[in-house]
């Protein structure tokens, strides 16, 4: 039981995508070839423990609004885990994230540090104003990419930033969509959201812009010339299958009238999921 409430507080399962995106990004990098394993080693460290720090300090701090919101799915809320364990984890896997860091390299480094800070400010205060959260989380989304491409070089390649924004747009949509599911916890806790000030509807639509966005951004790279991405049918092939779920998530959320946003969230991060894969196959030349 204390090892499925670890894992839930520390959310193990993001962590296994956060591999695969630092591994993409290093992969494009380096032209397909396989980086330097020990630096690989501690770059996926560096992103495990930061997200699995960050998100113990986050549940630490939500605690009330959690409750609230019936969020059963926080070990902190059940009962499994007493909240100053999930504090313990942050000051100890937090420090241990930014010196894996180091042992990459200074850019490496620079990345975690900046980017450890700015978790920390979410926790604390950003997430109270969520229209500026937001645009952190989906940053997280977007930087394990970037990250990974600094283990190889300081230069970091257009189809990595391309990638990265798609991430990045993906992600915002998807905290929109979260905004406008928890719009009564967060307002009995003080927090406002862009569904208080524009509606549920018309955060929604504006969440699918977002997605619509992301989905016209991922035929770019099969459009590249000179990577690995260039005319890679493999590719476009699971990129088109992302699309459909987030264009039909898209479209939905913007016409019907109460849509299941819990269910399509679900649903993006299947999409996510399967779109990881197509940037993860379409990193190796010659597929």
């Amino acid at each position: 039981m204390k090892a499925k409430a670890l894992y839930d507080l520390m959310r193990l399962d993001h962590g296994l995508m956060l591999f695969v995106a630092v591994l993409i990004g290093a992969l494009i990098a380096n032209s397909g070839s396989t980086p330097d394993l020990i630096k690989l080693a501690f770059s996926f460290l560096t992103a495990l423990l930061l997200e699995a720090s960050t998100f113990a300090l986050n549940d630490y701090l939500d605690l009330e609004i959690d409750r609230k919101n019936r969020r059963f799915d926080r070990p902190l809320v059940r009962g499994d885990l007493e909240p100053q364990a999930a504090l313990a984890a942050f000051y100890l896997l937090f420090p241990l994230g930014i010196l894996f860091s180091f042992l990459v390299n200074l850019q490496c480094f620079a990345i975690a540090t900046v980017t450890g800070i700015f978790a920390i400010l979410y926790d604390l205060r950003l997430k109270k104003t969520k229209v500026i959260g937001n645009l952190y989380i989906a940053y997280i989304m977007a930087v394990p990419f970037l990250f990974g491409a600094s283990v190889v070089s300081p230069a970091i390649p257009a189809a990595v930033w391309i990638l990265a924004l798609i991430a990045f747009l993906a992600g915002e949509g998807r905290e929109i969509m979260k905004d406008t599911m928890d719009v009564a916890g967060d307002l009995s806790q003080g927090v406002k959201s862009l569904p208080h000030y524009i509606g549920g509807r018309n955060a929604c639509r504006v969440a699918a812009v977002f997605y619509l966005i992301a989905v016209a951004l991922s035929f770019v790279p099969f459009t590249l010339q000179s990577t690995s991405y260039y005319g890679n049918f493999f590719y476009l092939s699971l990129v088109c299958l992302t699309d459909i779920f987030f264009s039909y998530i898209a479209v939905a959320i913007s016409f019907r009238k109460n849509p299941p946003l819990a269910r399509y969230r679900k649903m993006t991060l299947v999409a996510m999921v399967i779109g990881l894969l197509a940037f993860l196959i379409g990193a190796f030349p010659g597929r």
